[in-house]
């Protein structure tokens, strides 16, 4: 089996790819979600896959790798560690720097995330170039990759929940509420003024970055979404052909492969 770990401002995503031939089959077998905790340890994240291992009934002796996607600089140690002591592998990162299979046209590769380079590597290998891919995670990021498999680059907005925190931080008498499908645009309450706020606000800003990179992208880009908010919002969005909910997996499970 091989582990892979998607660890994101907000969340965890860990997935098992079980191997078929000797090679990882091509969708995880199963996932898992944990918030995102920066103070816990190398043994309590252990502890805890370890657990989630037990109960799903695999052995985690069978794993022959892990691999993972970190935009939290701060826990590469504690997953290191975490990897070495309970899986005894080291483990791969993925970076832009680590991986050969796409030239990133970034001013300084570096400072791309490591799911953002996930995300456009497996849209490219199952979704063909050029393509963009939507991530609504913690920020709301656009991923674009030319017609010939070049990462040039995207967008980045603050995602729905950082606005909604925002907006009951900084004033007396908003609350801070979830995003939802409201029943109309003009509201009756202030709740439902915020929703109807965020849900058709993030609608157009969607429409928005799409009209705009389409422009910049030579050919037909296939447009596709991921993340927690992708199934709410993208109804909404006609140019998105399909949403793909462990995208970010698949692209750490391919660059683990071509990494050996």
């Amino acid at each position: 089996m091989l582990l892979a770990i998607d660890i994101g401002n907000t969340n965890i995503t860990v997935g098992v790819f079980k191997f078929d031939h000797g090679r990882p089959m091509t969708t995880p077998a199963r996932t898992w979600r944990l918030a995102t905790d920066r103070s816990k340890t190398a043994d309590e994240y252990g502890t805890k896959i370890l657990d989630m291992f037990h109960y799903a009934l695999l052995d985690a002796s069978e794993v022959k790798g892990v691999a993972i996607a970190n935009v939290v600089p701060i826990l590469n140690r504690t997953f290191a560690d975490m990897s070495a002591k309970y899986f005894r592998k080291e483990p791969y990162f993925v970076t832009a720097d680590s991986q050969q299979l796409m030239p990133v046209l970034y001013n300084n590769p570096s400072e791309v995330g490591a799911d953002r380079i996930a995300n456009a590597i497996a849209a490219s290998v199952f979704f063909g170039t050029p393509n963009i891919v939507i991530d609504f995670g913690t920020a709301t990021t656009f991923d674009c990759v030319s017609k010939n498999g070049e990462y040039l680059g995207g967008v980045i907005a603050p995602g729905p929940a950082i606005a909604a925190e925002s907006l009951s931080r900084r004033t007396a008498k908003l609350p801070l509420v979830e995003m939802v499908r409201p029943t109309k645009a003009i509201a009756t309450t202030t709740i439902d003024s915020i929703q109807a706020g965020l849900y058709y606000g993030y609608i157009g800003l969607i429409r928005e970055i799409l009209k705009k990179v389409k422009k910049e992208i030579s050919g037909t880009p296939y447009i596709l979404a991921t993340g927690g908010l992708a199934s709410l919002i993208v109804p909404e969005i006609k140019e998105v052909k399909k949403v793909v909910d462990e995208l970010t997996l698949e692209g750490i499970r391919i660059l683990w492969e071509k990494s050996k």
